[in-house]
């Protein structure tokens, strides 16, 4: 298991590697002071409680922004066409992450979070 987020994406292979960096890359850029670790085995980013955690898996990388982030985004995901259930949403590796959608999540749970 690794051990810090670099060696998280370090063990996969180049395609899924970028797309991990990008979320990684979005994440920061909206939450420059969330604190980043590994959590329950992946990359997690928490600011006064947990912002987002993602992973990747065999045919989507998934996206963690708590049961709350997915209950307040459940009609872009239904939209989008992407399967979620209560406390993640599948992001298909054979498609471009959804920057836009991603961005507002992260904003979204930092509202939320701020407002504990």
């Amino acid at each position: 298991m690794a051990d810090s987020v670099t060696g998280y994406i370090d063990q996969f292979d180049p395609p899924i590697q970028h797309m991990l960096l990008q979320l990684r890359k979005w994440i920061l850029e909206e939450v420059p002071e969330a604190k980043e670790s590994i959590s329950y085995g992946m990359p997690a980013y928490k600011l006064n409680g947990p912002l987002v955690y993602f992973g990747a898996a065999k045919h989507h990388i998934g996206f963690y922004p708590t049961g709350e982030g997915i209950k307040a985004f459940q009609d872009s995901f239904e939209a989008a066409g992407l399967k979620y259930s209560k406390g993640a949403v599948q992001f298909p590796l054979d498609r471009a992450l959804p920057e836009q959608l991603v961005r507002d999540i992260v904003r979204h749970r930092l509202q939320v979070c701020q407002s504990k």
